[in-house]
């Protein structure tokens, strides 16, 4: 079993079909995603003008083997209750049905490139 699905099994993420993303502690994914082989490129961070707080961020990994490329991208709402987090591997956004595999890399132009088999 992957990290995602163990997030997802473990009910530490949960997808917000309004939001049209995720529920989730970022350093949660970006940590399922280092165990699964990316390596960290990009990180970044942006601040509300008022206080300063992080509102918002971004990573970006790739999979040295694979050249597999995911990025994460996580706001904080307005009510600052939750955080939503935004994931895509190789531009394919991760949903609540998308079987990941981060070793899987669909062939260009593949119709079936968001029928990835589970990892």
């Amino acid at each position: 079993m992957n990290a995602i699905h163990h997030l997802r099994d473990e009910a530490k993420m949960t997808w917000i079909e309004e939001e049209h993303g995720w529920v989730v502690a970022p350093e949660d994914i970006v940590d399922a995603l280092a165990s699964e082989g990316f390596v960290e490129c990009k990180r970044a961070t942006t601040t509300s003008r008022r206080d300063l707080r992080p509102t918002g961020g971004l990573w970006q990994g790739v999979n040295k083997s694979t050249g597999a490329v995911a990025s994460t991208i996580w706001v904080e709402s307005t009510s600052r209750a939750r955080i939503v987090v935004f994931i895509t591997i190789d531009g394919e956004s991760i949903d609540q049905s998308t079987n990941v595999d981060p070793q899987f890399r669909p062939a260009p132009g593949d119709p079936d490139a968001t029928d990835r088999p589970a990892g």
